[in-house]
């Protein structure tokens, strides 16, 4: 293995003290003392709203970060406790007793204000509890994250043309709104939904090898290559009816650099190397054109495009975090130093523009000439610590010659 190059080794001390410094934030200002669980919101000067809902995407990212970063030895008995509060909180307010699944949102004192069963937040129960076992042992973690994944594979797989259905009622029953948020087209099948169960699938796959799963995680990995998959165009395609009619044009350049580095990870823990070989040439052409088209001057990743051009040119906080890590894989994968070097650009974009070093966290999002958005919360049902905290851990623990 090559030696580490100075560069990286000193990209990863500032890494290390970033983490450090987010993971503080989020101890100190995350648990919720009066009520159980998380704060619901908090605003970009740490301001707490005491009366704001609590989402489960929120809670279970944070119940994945929490039990990800002790697990990595990083403040282990502070964060084995917060993540004791998450696992808690969502066993006993946000899972379903009677029908199974995790409803969506709470109010501030945890009586249930939406019950609709959203897949993508079923998968992140998945991901979360299964981290939490690794952690703990706990086998009640590890019940209710098989449990998740057999009512997604019930309930959600579509038997007749693959692929997994979006949102049901809280009965397991259909439902006409599917969407996950207002800013989401009202489809079937979502590129975003079948991300977030693969990423779930695989953290499952590594405390339940078992050859059931193993053949879901190898249809949804198919199901990208021949599916969402813009193969002419090397992004991937975001919204599909129920009988896969494409229902956009949109790209994401967050999602598809997430996806070529969730892609990998997805086929080397099913140990088949000829799909691994696949997807490893995907996971290329995805970080390529984002890195072609995604990637501002100022080292910043875009947010959103259609094949006319630019949407939405805001730098979120979280398509910079996917981006480091993705780009990090592309360089170890090919050893092409724009890569590297485009995860470098980022990371001091992310410094100078994303960081809130006066009031901690990172901001939400700036525009395109790295200016901040005051607007937007610091925390809430979509604001968690997840993908950057994962980003960190991932940089902090990666070899740059790997």
């Amino acid at each position: 293995m090559k030696q580490q190059s100075t560069s990286f080794v000193s990209f990863q001390a500032e890494i290390a003290a970033e983490l450090e410094r987010v993971l503080e934030w989020w101890i100190t200002h995350s648990p919720d003392s009066t009520n159980g669980g998380f704060w619901g919101s908090i605003a970009q000067d740490n301001t707490r709203s005491e009366d704001a809902p609590k989402g489960i995407i929120q809670h279970s990212r944070i119940l994945w970060t929490f039990s990800a970063a002790a697990r990595a030895g990083h403040r282990v008995d502070t964060l084995t406790a917060l993540a004791k509060q998450a696992f808690d909180y969502l066993r006993i307010h946000f899972w379903d007793q009677e029908f199974g699944g995790l409803y969506w949102m709470l109010d501030a004192k945890g009586i249930i204000i939406e019950d609709k069963k959203q897949i993508y937040a079923q998968a992140f129960g998945i991901y979360a509890f299964s981290e939490y076992f690794q952690l703990t042992g706990d086998q009640a973690s590890f019940d209710l994250a098989l449990a998740l994944y057999q009512s997604i594979e019930k309930h959600s797989y579509d038997k007749a043309q693959g692929g997994y259905f979006e949102a049901f009622n809280r009965d397991w029953s259909p439902r006409e709104d599917l969407r996950l948020s207002d800013l989401d087209a009202n489809e079937a099948k979502t590129m975003n939904t079948h991300l977030h169960i693969l990423e779930a699938y695989t953290n499952l796959y590594r405390v339940y090898p078992g050859l059931d799963l193993e053949a879901a995680l190898a249809q949804l990995i198919q199901c990208f290559l021949q599916r969402f998959l813009d193969a002419e165009r090397s992004r991937l395609h975001l919204f599909f009816d129920e009988h896969w009619q494409l229902k956009s044009t949109e790209i994401s350049f967050g999602h598809d650099i997430e996806a070529s580095w969730l892609l990998v990870e997805a086929a080397e823990v099913l140990s088949d190397e000829s799909l691994l070989r696949t997807v490893h040439q995907v996971a290329n052409d995805l970080a390529q054109h984002t890195l072609e088209y995604g990637l501002d001057p100022d080292g910043g990743l875009l947010y959103e495009a259609d094949l006319e051009g630019l949407r939405n040119t805001d730098k979120h906080w979280w398509p910079q975090a996917e981006a480091m890590v993705g780009f990090l894989h592309a360089y170890q994968r090919t050893q092409q130093v724009v890569y590297s070097e485009a995860m470098y650009r980022i990371w001091q974009f992310t410094k100078r523009c994303i960081l809130d070093l006066a009031q901690g966290e990172w901001r939400w999002r700036v525009n395109r000439a790295g200016e901040a958005i005051y607007t937007d919360q610091k925390a809430g049902p979509w604001k968690a610590p997840y993908h950057n905290v994962r980003a960190l851990l991932l940089l902090l623990a990666s070899n740059s010659s790997k």
